[in-house]
């Protein structure tokens, strides 16, 4: 998946942000202020991804290219190499899984929202 390809499907998601609070060209990805999304463009390209922490653990042994979170919670993100080693269908899912788990802990009222607005945009 190219650098192009991972920005559109992320500030496709609903309410999407995309901020470089920490450095120049390396955007971050939120949804209604909740992080879901570090990306790092330069080689070696990689993106980091909240997910449920028992589906974190089974890709981790599945796929040599998706490690514990680089500088962020190592139970709840995970870190995948763009290698091109994971599908990328595996990784447009993992980005929606890391909307959905953000969004999860947005106030009631605009996670239902954004979740509603997702569910109506249908699979990424």
């Amino acid at each position: 998946m190219s650098p192009e390809e991972i920005a559109e499907l992320l500030l496709g998601l609903p309410e999407v942000s995309e901020e470089e609070p920490f450095a120049p060209g390396l955007p971050v990805y939120k949804v209604v202020g909740k992080v879901f999304a570090i990306y790092q463009p330069d080689p070696p390209a990689q993106i980091t991804l909240k997910c449920d922490p028992a589906r974190a653990l089974h890709l981790r042994d599945e796929y040599p290219a998706i490690v514990p979170g680089y500088h962020v919670n190592k139970r709840l993100w995970n870190t995948v190499s763009l290698d091109g080693s994971v599908p990328d269908d595996l990784l447009a899912d993992l980005m929606r899984h890391s909307y959905e788990q953000a969004a999860a802990g947005l106030r009631k009222a605009d996670r239902e929202r954004v979740l509603d607005r997702l569910d109506r945009a249908g699979p990424i």
